[in-house]
């Protein structure tokens, strides 16, 4: 009889402990669902990247990286609000034939755009205007077969290196841009090559504030080729 009764009591504390709620619930109150992952933030949308593939004159030769006319044209964007991401490839002293080399490595970060900005050195050296124009055509093709849109800098050299010369250097540049349909800047260096107060004492390479007047000629262009990029990329 005392084993029933000890079996009878061991069921009913068993039944008593099953009925209890959890610590800190309400009897009755359904379970409290698992814990989800936050939300991802949405990304933002993406800012075009731009590298400017270039020379001394697109480096900013003598003056601070942020005095050259890739970083004035970034800010100038921004505060247009059209942002871009830049690439600032100029390398002093480099030809048509040094940018060809390093197209395809550039390329690898996939840019939006390709400011192209060479030649002059290959004018000054006397570089056959056949082979500055072969070379710069390729750098075009790269960049298009990379993804990227081209736009154009001209070039010009004084006269003095020979009229004759000087005319069959500054048609390379026309001659691409029709035949390519590419889009150029008719001139880098409109309104400041030639004028002293607007380059530094070699006479070649703008001052802070002929790099200003440069970034001023450029933007507008640019912007052209930043909307057209933009319209494709929505039309995808």
């Amino acid at each position: 009889m005392n084993h029933m009764k000890r079996a009878l009591l061991l069921l009913l504390l068993l039944a008593a402990c099953k009925a209890q709620p959890a610590p800190g619930a309400a009897a009755g109150a359904p379970a409290s669902p698992p814990l989800q992952p936050p939300a991802a933030t949405p990304a933002g949308p993406r800012q075009p990247l731009v590298i400017f593939l270039g020379d001394s004159l697109t480096a900013g030769l003598g003056l601070a990286e942020d005095q050259a006319f890739p970083a004035l044209l970034a800010r100038r964007l921004g505060e247009l609000g059209s942002p871009i991401r830049l690439v600032n490839a100029g390398v002093s002293g480099d030809t048509s034939a040094g940018g060809l080399r390093r197209i395809d490595w550039l390329l690898r970060q996939k840019p939006d755009v390709v400011v192209v900005g060479l030649g002059a050195n290959d004018a000054l050296r006397g570089a056959d205007p056949t082979e500055i124009e072969h070379n710069l055509r390729e750098i075009v093709v790269h960049a298009r077969a990379g993804g990227a849109r081209v736009l154009l800098l001209g070039m010009r050299i004084p006269p003095n290196y020979g009229g004759d010369y000087a005319g069959r250097f500054a048609a390379i540049y026309p001659r691409i841009a029709r035949e390519m349909d590419v889009p150029l800047v008719p001139f880098l260096l409109e309104g400041v090559g030639g004028d002293p107060a607007l380059n530094q004492a070699d006479g070649i390479h703008p001052t802070a504030q002929g790099q200003e007047r440069v970034a001023k000629v450029i933007l507008p262009y640019l912007r052209d080729v930043l909307s057209d990029t933009a319209a494709a990329r929505r039309a995808k």
